[in-house]
């Protein structure tokens, strides 16, 4: 199937008046409680799987708070870990649509400990992908990463050139991708691989050694700290604002058969250096009545780090339909009174 025009739209329509049972591992995080939010809205069914390791209680009740009692009953917590694989089939009894967030995240926490990375994002990975197969789930969208591009040099980034990992992280994502193809091409199931670049918003944590960039940033800023650039603030992203990826995920799972076993590009197809970042957040700060006076502290390049990111998402958009609502500075607009919040 191809597509020029967005079918996020329709779908959202569809969903509302058709109830699905839907699985979602890391609910407790934040692309996992994001997508708790907007699934329970549309009336669905969720199961959720978390071990609390990187994800929060908070998140949860959060979400609790902004859904109607009634779209609230339709949500059954599971305490559980991935790398059991019991708890993963417990999870995935009774489900149409698995959406697989659950990973430890982050380049340098794996670089600090790359055995526990590997559990969770391989072995925890392969779990799942036996328990959703043994119950016949309709698809298993997953999280990728577009640090599987590794170092490629290439601008944009398109699915099928990769380079090679750089990171502990980048090989357990892409181990991701290689066992989703060898189950489709064994068992014949249907899997999505969501390349996520830089996603940001609401309930990303911006606390711990390897929180991500905006919410340490802007925390740090709302604090009057100190806010720290790795290298010379030339390095750029494709940062994605979380209601992207929650339409990505939502296509991905629903679309039909003939667009399944493809990894596709999470973004919304631009670069952002980390300077103009800095500025972006400054920006929306003081349109919130924050003034945050500082210069930027520059200090040595990160290892494991690329130095430029930038997706094609041509792909997601003609095959799936996705078509970005957010850029940068509207996703930060959007996420700014939560930080301030916080």
């Amino acid at each position: 199937m191809s597509t020029d025009t967005p079918r996020y739209p329709e779908l959202l329509d569809q969903l509302s008046g058709e109830t699905k049972t839907w699985l979602i591992t890391g609910v407790a995080g934040f692309i996992g409680s994001n997508l708790l939010e907007h699934l329970l809205k549309l009336n669905q069914h969720v199961v959720g799987l978390d071990n609390f390791a990187t994800g929060h209680q908070r998140n949860l009740d959060e979400v609790q708070s902004l859904v109607a009692p009634e779209q609230w009953a339709g949500f059954t917590f599971i305490e559980g870990d991935i790398r059991n694989l019991e708890d993963c089939a417990r999870a995935c009894e009774g489900v149409d649509y698995v959406l697989h967030q659950a990973a430890l995240g982050s380049v340098p926490r794996s670089l600090n400990d790359p055995i526990t990375t590997n559990a969770a994002n391989i072995t925890g990975f392969l779990n799942m992908l036996v328990a959703a197969r043994d119950a016949e789930v309709k698809s298993f969208t997953y999280a990728a990463s577009s640090s599987t591009y590794g170092d490629h040099p290439a601008l944009p980034k398109v699915e099928p050139n990769i380079g090679k990992p750089l990171s502990p992280y980048a090989v357990t994502k892409y181990v991701n991708e290689l066992y989703a193809e060898v189950f489709a091409r064994s068992y014949g199931f249907k899997a999505i691989g969501l390349r996520y670049f830089n996603v940001f918003g609401k309930r990303q944590d911006p606390n711990g050694a390897y929180a991500a960039v905006i919410p340490k940033w802007t925390a740090a800023m709302v604090r009057g700290e100190d806010v720290f650039i790795n290298g010379d603030g030339e390095t750029s992203r494709d940062f994605c604002f979380i209601e992207n990826a929650v339409q990505a995920n939502l296509l991905a799972a629903t679309a039909e058969d003939s667009v399944k076993n493809e990894v596709y590009n999470v973004a919304v197809g631009d670069r952002t250096t980390l300077n103009d970042l800095f500025a972006a957040l400054k920006s929306a700060l003081v349109e919130n009545g924050v003034v945050y006076d500082k210069e930027p502290v520059y200090r040595d390049f990160r290892p494991g780090d690329v130095r430029h990111s930038q997706a094609d998402i041509g792909k997601a958009a003609g095959k799936l339909g996705y078509a970005p609502e957010f850029r940068i500075r509207e996703g930060i607009a959007k996420a700014m009174p939560w930080y301030l919040q916080g």
